[in-house]
């Protein structure tokens, strides 16, 4: 690939178009070209040959070139709060002092509580995430707060522990028969698919069951839609598969030869027949065993599973249990089915970021109780919480978030707030101010994608990596979160783990790969080829070598060692009192095009087509309250009280209600932007978790809905 910029001629201005791997979500991995003219971006357009994205462009993308690169509120220099927090006084700093004074206050607190006091934060998906765990393991800290308690990574740690790397469909392979399980591809583009790989798929007409409370776009092409009560995947897909084991439609063969534990895990099938899933997930039973014979009988078939699954108690074993399905069809690791492609060429991610934190997993805020989640070092948030509220098991004193915006997006945000409020010292990285920023000692400022050289998609499970180069200088003095954390790691003592120039650790990654960063940029990506089913061959990286249906480690820790289903903490099983208060299942998390998380509502081009954010509501349950289409609603919850527009729509059960995430307003006054009026998370729960790895409850939650 020519990385290099290409003059077009004829133009009074010089045009140039480089050839890059698009961040301007969370998710990234999109191959695009950026074109320039007087070295400014002004153009984005999808890249048709890259092997992942196949030419496909989101809005996200569009709307960052058009607004948000050369946004007039971009953060420009270091700054330091005077005065009291959320007062909105700052005053500029240099970045000699600004680091200066973390890596002191950072030591002091080592010294006087130990590291563990110091708190390491990261955004979804972000390519510096890696520099993040470098930092903290260095410094000694096993608390890292992140948002993988209920995106992606229990996945990670269930196919770690059942002896394997994350399985994704493997859709170059045509699989036959797709099933979307709480994914709506299309809209979230997630890690490693992007949406437009199942638009293909679809193309070719394969069988296709969707399983998803709402009717998204991809509901209405399924064949099966299974319109579950959330939270209930357990239930639901452990009758598939009571169904697929009583009618002999699963794979012997792999079953007697590549599996232990499968007789304890058929007793445990006993207890969720069809009508038992039925009760519990409201999806008829016609529908459940019509989808299981479809799933079980069409080859190759492969699950695109969603983050949708685990945002609730039932985490761990949401995914657990998908991994089965796979496996007990056949579908595990073969062509056109779920396939573990392995890490891409380079370092290991580990070593990078470095495995200390497995030596303190005993002082890991929560390690010794949400034990999965401590095994790929990570945190549930409320322990931090916790322990800022407590003192105990050691205080909180300090704080450092990259790209993340945790009083917006995280859960039971009161508790976030006051907390936030209250721990000593708290630094804050990004590229805009936010609510969060506005509760910074230090605020800095940081580059976007297109402003430094990096290795994209490093992190993900598809085997590829990518070049991302540099295109245009930043403003001001911003600076890339991997140069702020490769000199903060200096600063703080560790001038030997880190190195002079950021991009000599581009070099270190690709080493094992055999390229320099100079060599890598211009190519079109590096590849580990994919290989099937490996199990035949090596087996899985388990103790037993097998797939273990029954889990001896679960149980070591005090957990079930086979998946069931655990009813929601508020659920219509709760006492009549409650449910007569709080009558409708609400469930967050609805995804739109527009914007990935809390991002991208500073552009104009994006808010334009969706300004507020929406509920969505059953005709029936509007009218029964005075609703109509487009009015401001109040959603309430026992944990406060927050305003949607109505999205009437017969998309949704009668009996539930749908809310988006993440809504602020920077057009609004700081400190608060707004955040305080919509923010569903003002409603979900963070202390009512999955036991084994600490999910946070974002759907199956009871609440109410009043015109306002």
């Amino acid at each position: 690939m020519d990385m290099q910029a290409t003059p077009i001629d004829g133009q009074e201005t010089k045009t140039e178009v480089v050839r890059t791997n698009c961040r301007a979500c969370g998710h990234a991995g999109c191959g695009v070209f950026v074109t320039l003219e007087d070295g400014k971006a002004v153009k984005i357009r999808g890249d048709m040959e890259h092997p992942i994205s196949k030419g496909y462009l989101c809005r996200k993308a569009r709307g960052f070139i058009a607004d948000l690169q050369y946004h007039k509120d971009r953060l420009l220099y270091p700054k330091k709060r005077v005065g009291e927090r959320g007062e909105g006084k700052w005053e500029r700093i240099s970045w000699e002092e600004a680091l200066g004074t973390i890596a002191d206050k950072f030591n002091r607190i080592k010294e006087e509580n130990g590291p563990e006091s110091v708190i390491f934060g990261h955004g979804t998906g972000r390519s510096h995430h890696r520099f993040v765990y470098r930092v903290a393991n260095m410094f000694g800290s096993p608390n890292v707060l992140a948002n993988g308690h209920v995106c992606y990574l229990p996945r990670l740690a269930v196919s770690k522990q059942l002896g394997m790397s994350v399985p994704i469909v493997d859709y170059d392979n045509n699989p036959q028969c797709v099933m979307s399980w709480g994914s709506n591809t299309i809209k979230s583009n997630p890690d490693e698919y992007i949406g437009v790989n199942l638009g293909l798929s679809l193309k070719r007409k394969p069988s296709y069951i969707v399983v998803d409370p709402q009717r998204t776009q991809l509901a209405e092409k399924a064949d099966i839609w299974l319109q579950l009560r959330p939270g209930t995947d357990v239930a639901l897909a452990m009758a598939m598969m009571h169904v697929m084991v009583k009618e002999d439609l699963y794979d012997r063969h792999f079953v007697d030869n590549y599996t232990t534990g499968f007789d304890k895990f058929c007793e445990r099938l006993e207890e969720y027949p069809p009508e038992v899933g039925e009760e519990i997930s409201w999806v008829p039973r016609e529908k459940i065993i019509a989808a299981a014979r479809l799933f079980a009988q069409t080859k190759p078939a492969a699950i695109q599973w969603g983050v949708g699954i685990e945002h609730g108690v039932n985490c761990s074993n949401s995914d657990r249990v998908l991994i089965y399905m796979s496996a007990l069809t056949g579908n595990l690791d073969v062509p056109g089915g779920n396939v573990m492609f392995g890490p891409p060429p380079g370092l290991p991610r580990m070593e990078f970021c470095g495995n200390q934190f497995l030596d303190s997993i005993d002082k890991m805020l929560g390690g010794t109780r949400y034990r999965l989640a401590a095994s790929i070092n990570r945190i549930t948030p409320h322990v931090i919480w916790d322990a800022i509220e407590t003192g105990e098991p050691y205080p909180v004193r300090a704080m450092l978030i990259m790209g993340s915006n945790p009083l917006v997006v995280r859960a039971n945000t009161s508790r976030v707030y006051e907390s936030l409020k209250k721990v000593e010292f708290l630094v804050v990285a990004d590229i805009f101010p936010t609510p969060t920023t506005e509760l910074a000692d230090i605020v800095l400022p940081a580059k976007t994608w297109i402003e430094f050289d990096n290795i994209a998609d490093y992190w993900k499970s598809h085997g590829y990596i990518f070049p991302r180069p540099k295109i245009v200088d930043a403003p001001g003095e911003a600076m890339a979160d991997v140069e702020i954390l490769n000199e903060l790691g200096k600063k703080l003592g560790f001038e030997d783990s880190f190195w002079e120039d950021y991009e000599e650790s581009l070099d270190y990654i690709l080493e094992p790969a055999g390229v320099t960063w100079e060599e890598f940029k211009d190519m079109d990506y590096l590849r580990n080829e994919p290989r099937y089913r490996k199990h035949e061959t090596e087996g899985f990286k388990s103790k037993s070598g097998k797939l273990d249906f029954y889990i001896q480690q679960n149980k070591d820790w005090g957990y079930d060692p086979l998946p069931f289903h655990q009813e929601p903490p508020e659920s219509p099983a709760r006492e009549p009192e409650f449910v007569e208060k709080y009558p409708l299942v609400l469930t967050t998390g609805t995804r739109v095009q527009e914007y990935f998380g809390s991002e991208h509502r500073q552009s104009p081009l994006l808010r334009k087509t969706h300004p507020y954010p929406l509920l969505s509501i059953h005709p029936e349950t509007a009218a029964a309250r005075n609703i109509e289409h487009g009015d401001w609603v109040y959603i309430e919850s026992p944990r406060g009280k927050v305003k949607h527009k109505a999205k009437v729509t017969d998309g949704v059960d009668p009996r539930v209600v749908a809310a988006e995430f993440a809504w602020w307003y920077p057009e609004r006054a700081a400190p608060d932007y707004g955040f305080r009026e919509c923010n569903i998370n003002f409603l979900t729960d963070d202390l009512n978790v999955g036991p084994e790895s600490g999910s946070t409850n974002l759907k199956g939650l009871m609440c109410e809905v009043s015109k306002i």
